[in-house]
């Protein structure tokens, strides 16, 4: 299977199951996030479990006080996501907190979003770099237990040569050509692998491709892996 994780950017229910069924030969974790879940909520994952086996990575960028996010990540732990994404920036207390909450899965801190430039940053107050506050969140949410870590393709090298025992997804990841949309720090699927990935998260770049057939949306897919042999 590709390490890539399939963002399923929509709010149809049907589309969404469409799309597994359509890449599930080549593709095994898909990514749920909150445009899905806040219409379809727990019942919508459901019916997407039940009309294929897939490894589910739902992307609730869960924030809040430490129990709050505890009683967050009891409730949806039922649908056994293999990855959960907290905010990095939510703290030690949070993310130990939501890990315990999870034993059967992994909590996923998400660092900086790459929709942040620089420039963007820093007029938020931010002192330290993106590559900074990125190693300094990654190493404390691991330290509290997260498993895996979302960055940037830019961020993860750096991250690797920390030593942290983590799995690395990166999103922010465009076939050549594609546009860029709302991101700023994005790499193609090959050099972010390069970079030191373990996944790459791609959404729209193959999921755009669809026009109510299959072909067109599985040839973007074959292209990427064909750019990673």
């Amino acid at each position: 299977m590709l390490p890539v994780i399939l963002a399923l950017d929509t709010k149809d229910l049907d589309l969404a199951s469409k799309w597994i069924k359509s890449s599930a030969d080549q593709i095994d974790h898909f990514k749920v996030g909150l445009e899905f879940y806040l219409l379809h909520g727990f019942e919508g994952i459901k019916k997407l479990q039940q009309a294929a086996d897939f490894k589910l990575f739902l992307d609730l960028k869960l924030y809040d006080i430490p129990n709050t996010v505890k009683g967050a990540v009891e409730s949806v732990s039922v649908l056994n996501p293999k990855f959960l994404t907290v905010h990095a920036s939510g703290g030690p207390k949070m993310i130990q907190s939501a890990s315990k909450a999870l034993p059967n899965g992994l909590i996923t801190a998400v660092t900086v979003l790459t929709s942040f430039s620089e420039d963007e940053f820093s007029k938020l107050g931010n002192s330290q770099s993106i590559q900074q506050t990125t190693n300094n969140w990654a190493s404390s949410a691991v330290d509290a237990g997260a498993k895996a870590l979302v960055c940037s393709p830019f961020e993860v090298s750096q991250l690797r040569s920390l030593g942290l025992k983590s799995i690395f997804i990166t999103p922010g990841v465009r076939v050549e050509g594609d546009e860029l949309s709302d991101q700023v720090r994005v790499m193609t699927p090959k050099n972010a692998i390069s970079a030191g990935a373990d996944f790459v998260v791609i959404g729209r770049s193959i999921t755009g491709q669809w026009d109510g057939s299959d072909l067109k949306m599985r040839k973007k897919i074959e292209l990427i892996s064909n750019s990673l042999d």
